[in-house]
């Protein structure tokens, strides 16, 4: 029977570009919407930001916009990733949008109704330079475990201890450095612990196929109780005291929805918002009892919050709750956590800069991919060897070794029978739909282009035994070689069937040149016949060693991103380990070099005689630099998110002065501004020019 689906993936937090971890995500649910299509069935699938909290409100006031605008500036640079990428949302939205502010209320009220939320006062540390209360990780000090000093307020980096912010020792504010101190302020609770919670809970969790596995045995954790009555599902504070970017509680001014209440409701107000758009009843689609099915794909760091929290308010809010939550793992490269400033890290946008195929990086994605809570990893080597073995040699080369001859010697037209070994060939690739089928619509990508490929060596088997290029040569073998020629194309369309939700825009390219509709699963069912097809023209290029070498190039130092607290369901690997032993800074040393390759660096102290914003970024800023020679240099820095043009000018630092200069879009580059962060920047933010002490002079050297 024809589905209906509503498919979401994770907000991303609106405090930066996509990294790789969210693309790994939308491939993976892009690729399940497409099958779900193909199949027949009805897909709404939407996406949204995350853009509330303190973070966003902070780092807006350091770039001197408002959060709105701030927000704004990261979205319109969303659609070039989604575009690139072949992800094809049906809407993108915002949790800042009317859609979501009405619906958060109300989602909030039927719980108060409920008899689920309720108000007590919490005690927490204040910021009185500031005048807000400080989230945890807005606060430092010596860990109160084992004395470690610049520790945040949630937990120790160096002995791995879990705290309150409240019991740190020697606590200070990192926005203005100074001492907190504790004020007391009622928040709003919703009551998870409640019996109803509690009991709707374990069942909605244990439904058959809503969860995985491993999900479940998860979930089952966080349930228990043991024998001092510690652990089990606790109450979850929900409000913020203003100043807070966000939503305003109703009926208590001052109080704000937390960033994680409002973000998830942000699925329903991006489905809603494209309702309008598209004409379709909203109601209907979210209705309880209704047919459609309701789907999320996350990340495994945001279980909690969609498998406890989330069904628990909608069911508790008298709506529908998810059918299914689909859990991923992390990405890694080359079995190491990313780091950009190792070049282990992948950055999707310098991917499609560089020119490579989106739908190499689609394939290589999905062949890695299964329906467990599994991390996946990206190696160079391996992901040139199966793009260029798979897809190109099995794969491409069918068509490329079968179509010339149908166009030169049969006018382009398909034999109308087949012989019994082809017809035999393509009755084994037709009998694979179904399973392959089933193994798109459980996650497992992996085993469907598995068994995709061996059907191709099956088909290039038949190319080798007949040899068309051969048959060409003889006299006496015209109608075998149309028989051989036709079974080869019909064997590359039924392939294009099963590759399609991979890579949708080969397909269409396969269509075109086969003078087919679109197609679908059911397609693998069916023949051409004598049907009249297109000239060939090269589908897919390999993928050169070059564009690998460069996609890995550490770039330029960039700055931290603001930390998250939104449902950015992070994908990526990466960041201090949190335990004993962390390394400084979140990562370890460099290797040992020797006094002569550090002297081949000419570092100099540099004047700010100038900062502007540059038009078309939302990241960089054009410096113009006095390095003690005749005419300044201009130097592209990407530190916009912490510092505003006008508090740089007359300051000095240190640049890179011999590094060979280097043109973008916006100019030329002429060196490089040194900085320092943390590792890990979505937990660590903060960026810091190097500034000399008091009397130093433009062009004197670091030594």
């Amino acid at each position: 029977m024809p589905r209906q689906l509503f498919v979401t993936t994770a907000l991303p937090y609106a405090n930066g570009p996509f990294h790789i971890g969210h693309i790994m995500e939308y491939i993976q649910a892009d690729i399940w919407v497409r099958f779900q299509r193909m199949q027949g069935h009805t897909v709404h699938f939407v996406g949204a930001d995350d853009a509330h909290g303190a973070p966003i409100m902070i780092a807006a006031e350091k770039a001197g916009k408002t959060p709105q605008q701030f927000v704004a500036d990261i979205a319109a640079g969303r659609q070039q990733y989604l575009d690139g990428f072949h992800i094809g949302f049906d809407h993108w939205h915002s949790t800042d949008e009317p859609e979501n502010h009405e619906l958060a209320k109300d989602i909030y009220r039927a719980l108060r109704k409920a008899g689920l939320v309720f108000i007590r006062p919490i005690e927490q540390f204040f910021d009185p330079v500031k005048a807000m209360f400080l989230p945890d990780r807005y606060i430092q000090g010596e860990c109160p475990k084992c004395g470690a000093k610049d520790q945040y307020g949630d937990a120790c980096e160096v002995c791995g201890a879990v705290y309150a912010p409240t019991e740190l020792k020697h606590p200070t504010s990192t926005l203005t450095g100074a001492t907190p101190v504790l004020k007391t302020s009622e928040h709003h609770f919703f009551q998870l612990s409640s019996s109803r919670c509690i009991d709707f809970l374990k069942e909605w969790t244990h439904e058959p196929g809503r969860l995985q596995p491993e999900v479940l045995n998860k979930i089952k954790e966080w349930f228990t109780v043991d024998e001092h009555g510690h652990g089990g599902l606790a109450d979850w504070d929900i409000s913020r005291d203003a100043p807070y970017f966000g939503i305003e509680i109703p009926d208590a001014p001052g109080k704000y929805f937390y960033v994680w209440l409002d973000a998830p409701i942000g699925y329903l107000a991006s489905l809603k918002a494209y309702c309008v758009k598209a004409g379709l009843d909203f109601d209907a689609l979210v209705d309880p009892d209704g047919p459609t099915e309701q789907v999320h794909f996350i990340g495994k760091d945001i279980t909690y919050f969609h498998t406890l929290f989330w069904p628990a308010m909608l069911k508790f809010s008298g709506r529908k709750t998810p059918d299914r939550v689909f859990v991923h793992g992390f990405i890694t490269v080359s079995g190491e956590k990313m780091s950009k400033s190792r070049g282990t890290g992948i950055s999707p946008l310098r991917y499609l800069e560089l020119g490579m195929n989106a739908q190499w990086l689609r394939y290589y994605i999905a062949a890695k991919l299964n329906g467990k809570v599994e991390d996946i990893d990206f190696n160079p080597d391996d992901f040139m060897a199966r793009v260029n073995s798979d897809l190109i040699g099995k794969y491409i080369n069918i068509a490329s070794r079968a179509a010339g001859f149908i166009a030169k010697r049969f006018d382009g037209r398909l034999a109308s029978t087949l012989g019994a070994d082809g017809s035999a060939l393509l009755e084994t690739l037709q009998a694979a739909r179904t399973d392959i089928a089933r193994l798109y619509d459980e996650r497992e990508y992996g085993k469907a282009l598995r068994e995709t490929m061996s059907l191709a060596d099956r088909v290039n088997a038949y190319v080798d035994a007949n040899k068309p290029w051969e048959l060409a040569k003889q006299p006496g073998e015209h109608a075998r070689l149309q028989d051989v020629c036709s079974t080869c194309v019909e064997a590359f369309r039924l392939l294009t069937v099963y590759l399609k939700p991979v890579l949708p825009v080969l397909a269409q390219q396969v269509e075109a040149f086969l003078n087919i509709g679109p197609l679908v699963f059911d397609d693998a069912s069916r023949r051409l016949g004598a049907h009249a097809i297109g000239n060939y023209s090269h589908l897919m290029q390999r993928v050169d060693t070059k564009q690998l070498d460069a996609l890995f190039e550490p770039p330029s130092p960039q700055p931290s991103s603001v930390p998250g607290e939104g449902a950015n369901g992070g994908a990526v690997s990466g960041g201090a380990s949190g335990a004993a032993g962390a390394t400084p800074g979140g990562e370890a040393l460099a290797p040992v070099i020797n006094i002569g390759d550090f002297a081949k660096i000419d570092l100099r102290l540099a004047k700010i005689v100038d900062a502007a914003l540059v038009d078309g970024s939302t990241k960089l800023l054009r410096l113009t630099l006095d390095v003690g020679e005749a005419e300044p240099r201009t130097v592209f820095s990407g530190i916009q998110s912490a510092f505003k043009p006008a508090e740089l000018i007359g300051k000095f630092t240190v640049m890179v002065a011999n590094l060979a200069p280097r043109k973008m879009k916006f100019g030329l580059s002429e060196g490089m501004v040194l900085a320092a962060s943390h590792a890990d920047e979505k937990s660590h933010p903060g960026l810091f020019l190097l500034e000399p002490t008091p009397g130093a002079v433009a062009g004197l050297r670091v030594r």
